[in-house]
């Protein structure tokens, strides 16, 4: 038997640090557009190929973000069990709901390339407002982190620093097509990679190398996925 817990120190520790670094690369992307959705289709209108990789980059983060609020988690809960359970649940939720918004913007833009900027903004426009599941999880979005910040400070997973800027996160606009907002949304992802890359750095640290065997299998499984992205179905 082994003393394992997801999501073990390698992917735990890539994911502190990749996934931060990928949402401050998606927004730095944007920056140069106003953040609101108008301006955001005609930005992809304009530059599709730098919008697509601004958000692709962003909701990847998302996504990458998770196994690290689960490792960041589990240095919590050895302490502080209840404050862990509540913030990465609360974060998780709030990442599983930008996600859901990623999608929304996906299709947004392939609105433009099918009716043009003008006609997706009046339909955009349209539907802003329209209920959802996800809707109700905002709360979330806002607080998570909030909580998540008090557990890593109260259980000294992260230095008192490092936890404000954890916290941070809480300005991030949330919602359709929200695009780059100055200063708020590189103070919130500036203090997201300061908290996480270099505990992130540690992690990955705190242990032996990769055998020759596990770094083989890890290539095998990449060289898979690239292959299925490639030529698997669509659709």
């Amino acid at each position: 038997m082994t003393n394992y817990s997801f999501p073990g120190r390698w992917l735990g520790g890539i994911s502190l640090v990749l996934g931060p670094l990928l949402v401050l690369a998606g927004i730095l992307l944007r920056i140069r557009f106003h953040y609101f959705f108008p301006q955001q289709l005609a930005a992809y209108q304009a530059h599709p190929a730098l919008m697509v990789a601004a958000y692709s980059l962003f909701t990847a983060g998302m996504v990458v973000l998770t196994p690290g609020v689960a490792a960041l988690a589990r240095l919590i809960g050895r302490t502080h069990p209840v404050w862990a359970a509540w913030g990465a649940g609360l974060v998780v939720l709030g990442l599983f709901t930008r996600t859901f918004h990623g999608g929304i913007d996906h299709l947004a833009f392939q609105l433009v390339r099918a009716e043009g900027a003008d006609e997706a903004t009046r339909i955009v426009g349209d539907t802003y407002q329209a209920w959802h599941l996800f809707r109700f999880p905002a709360l979330a979005v806002v607080t998570g982190w909030v909580v998540l910040a008090i557990g890593a400070y109260r259980s000294r997973a992260l230095s008192r620093p490092r936890a404000v800027a954890l916290g941070l996160m809480w300005v991030l606009a949330l919602g359709t097509l929200k695009g780059t907002q100055v200063p708020q949304s590189l103070i919130a992802v500036g203090g997201l990679c300061y908290a996480l890359v270099p505990l992130g750095v540690t992690v990955l640290r705190d242990g032996p190398r990769p055998g020759r065997r596990a770094v083989l299998g890890l290539l095998a499984l990449a060289a898979a996925l690239v292959l299925l992205s490639l030529f698997g179905p669509t659709g």
